[in-house]
Order: structure tokens, then C-alpha cells, then sequence
């Protein structure tokens, strides 16, 4: 038994380092300034950016809820 913990905890420790290694490089370029985003920020279109994305974004959701009902609706009339 104890063998059995030692290994869950072993395999759970190297999940735990890797997750820390993937966002290391996340940290080290945070702290940089982007030029691109700067000039939209100054030039206003910053908002245009974030609608664009938001309107992607919604369309995803959008799509995928549509989908399942889609799905669900399939299922239930293979089951009948």
C-alpha cells in the first residue's frame, strides 16, 4: 500500500513541475511592452480589437449551444 501512495504522490509532484515549467516562459515575457498594443491603445482602436474578439468568441458559444441541442435532440430520438 505504501508503494502504491509513494507513486501517486510521485506522479503527482511531476504534474505539479511540469505545469511550473510550461508557465515559466509566460512569466519571463510579461513584463515586456508591446509597441502594436501601445498604437491601438493611443489610437483608440484598442476597442475595435476587443470587440472583434468578443463577436468571435460569441459565435463560438453561440455555435456550440446549438450543437448540442442539436445532439441532444438526435439522442433522444435514437433512443425512442
Amino acid at each position: 500500500m505504501k508503494n502504491k501512495t509513494s507513486k501517486i504522490n510521485s506522479i503527482s509532484l511531476c504534474k505539479y513541475l511540469l505545469t511550473l515549467l510550461l508557465f515559466l516562459p509566460f512569466l519571463g515575457h510579461a513584463q515586456q511592452n508591446v509597441e502594436m498594443a501601445d498604437a491601438f491603445r493611443s489610437n483608440g482602436k484598442i476597442y475595435v480589437v476587443v470587440l472583434v474578439i468578443c463577436t468571435i468568441f460569441a459565435g463560438i458559444i453561440l455555435f456550440l449551444v446549438f450543437l448540442e441541442r442539436k445532439i441532444k435532440r438526435l439522442e433522444r430520438n435514437q433512443l425512442n
